[in-house]
């Protein structure tokens, strides 16, 4: 309850300080028709792409879990990368592919063929998709990977096929999975800021997070930023609402935490069917990706000394709040997890409360608490640490509520039997068997601090910048070249905390199953 309480206060608290210093005047914190039409065109593109990602995450997500190949784990790892990368960065790569001067126009120009346009509704849920499909099959593949390999091997020996697989076991672990991936992702693009902003294309594809930042920082209504801050937390929260309500409590039992092996779908046609779908992910994804790393080598060598001295030194600093980000999100979440898995399942609302709300909206009305007792920018890094934990808090609580939840009903009775309670009963039974996905949400948390961008800017001065920042500054600079390299290292980095932090996850979890 203490660290849910903690969510909560400084989340409503942030948007209650921006309420409280908002003016009340005629008018004050009503919304114009161009308000409403964000609302609209964030609610519509929201759904598209939810719907794209996660339709074409479930045959993924199940080619993954049926076949095991060499590199498999580096793919995995390289397949977060567009969920992981600075949004911007990722953005330069996909207009390096599909904008008018992208690979995409240059092939279809010599082909006689006319351009296609990538500004627009269109763009902006290419952009989403591209980000979050990479993020809907880790969600459901971890599904996949809970079901235990004893249903599998049973299901061998009774001579199922593909199609009895699939109704018996994988359907009913997608209507478990699907809705809180759709509502995780839903919530994400309501958020939508820099890929409005890029592609967007004009006023009518303006989002509700780009009309908080407008009101911000153009008009300084923090009144009307405030209203548009309560929509946003009323649409990603009756998301979450719904998904929680939609995804059943029932799981397939307890297993003995060996690694699962498929022996359906072997057939010549099925293989290279999971490597088609593969294969097409991958080339969707890498190739934006490859695009921005050709263009960092090229903008590394025209790199300056004195601009080397200060990307190393944001670097430090953007490993730093990272660092900070990951434990703060664990000290959050675990004790949030835990409970929402016995006795009080509504606490796992509360951990997805954190993408309802802007990241802006938060720093703002953190800044506005700060101010009348402190410098602001004193505080700038944990600040930032603490609101790149509570954004990454509902990616981990979602990844881990489910795992904990079947250790509570498999072994709960047992444990109450042996007096397995406190420490001893975390050490021993839960972390354990929920390894996995604990090593995938911290790594996911480092990567996502390593490369956020948006409180910092409100507090940082150029001593504090970290690595998105530096980078940002460069680009205001016209030193695209040099933006280019450091976007390069940002990637890098950001790859390495979440690889690192995942396989932990994983090598201990292989420890404990040869135990």
């Amino acid at each position: 309850m203490i660290a849910a309480t903690c969510v909560v206060v400084v989340i409503l608290g942030s948007l209650i300080a921006v309420i409280l210093r908002a003016e009340t005047g005629a008018g004050a914190g009503y919304l114009g028709a161009s308000d409403w039409s964000a609302i609209r065109f964030t609610v519509v593109q929201a759904v598209l792409s939810a719907v794209i990602s996660v339709v074409c995450a479930v045959p993924v997500a199940r080619a993954l879990a049926r076949r095991r190949f060499w590199g498999r784990s580096v793919l995995m790892t390289l397949m977060g990368a567009p969920f992981i990368l600075p949004v911007i960065v990722a953005i330069l790569g996909l207009l390096a592919v599909f904008g008018r001067g992208g690979v995409l126009n240059a092939a279809l120009g010599w082909l006689g063929l006319p351009a296609v346009q990538i500004y627009g509704l269109h763009g902006v849920v290419l952009a989403h998709v591209f980000f979050n499909l990479p993020l809907a099959v880790r969600f459901i593949l971890q599904g996949w990977q809970g079901i235990p390999a004893e249903r599998f091997r049973l299901a061998a020996q009774l001579g199922f096929s593909s199609g009895d697989i699939w109704r018996l076991l994988e359907r009913p672990m997608l209507m478990r999975q699907l809705p809180g991936a759709f509502a995780v992702i839903f919530a994400l693009c309501l958020s939508s800021f820099a890929g409005a902003l890029t592609l967007g294309g004009g006023p009518k594809a303006t989002t509700v997070e780009l009309a908080i930042y407008q009101a911000f920082r153009f008009d300084f209504d923090l009144a009307r930023a405030a209203v548009l801050a309560c929509v946003q937390i009323a649409l990603a929260g009756g998301a979450a609402l719904v998904a929680l309500g939609l995804s059943g409590q029932g799981g397939f039992g307890s297993g003995m935490d060996h690694v699962v092996r498929r022996w359906d779908a072997v057939r010549a046609w099925q293989v290279g069917l999971d490597a088609a779908l593969i294969a097409v992910v991958v080339v969707f994804l890498m190739v934006p990706l490859g695009m921005v790393v050709l263009r960092g080598l090229a903008g590394m060598a025209e790199m300056s000394a004195s601009v080397w001295g200060t990307v190393l030194q944001a670097t430090v600093v953007s490993i730093k709040v990272a660092f900070a980000s990951t434990l703060t999100m664990l000290a959050l979440a675990l004790p949030i997890v835990i409970a929402a898995a016995t006795a009080r399942p509504w606490l796992e609302a509360v951990g997805i409360l954190g993408i309802a709300v802007s990241p802006l909206v938060i720093g703002t009305g953190l800044f506005l608490v700060i101010h009348p007792l402190a410098n602001p920018v004193d505080f700038a890094l944990p600040v930032t640490a603490l609101v790149n934990a509570l954004m990454a808090l509902p990616f981990a609580v979602r990844v881990m509520t489910p795992a904990a939840r079947d250790v509570v009903r498999d072994y709960g009775q047992l444990s109450a039997s042996l007096d397995m309670t406190g420490l001893n009963w975390l050490r021993l039974v839960l972390l354990p068997r929920v390894r996995a996905p604990l090593g995938f949400s911290a790594g996911l948390t480092a990567a996502l601090s390593m490369g956020d961008l948006g409180v910092i800017a409100l507090f940082a001065d150029p001593e504090r910048a970290t690595l998105p920042l530096q980078m940002y500054r460069l680009m205001g600079s016209y030193q695209m070249g040099a933006a280019a390299g450091a976007g390069l290292i940002l990637l890098l980095l950001s790859l390495a905390a979440f690889r690192l932090c995942d396989w932990i996850g994983e090598e201990r979890a292989q420890h404990a199953d040869a135990g």
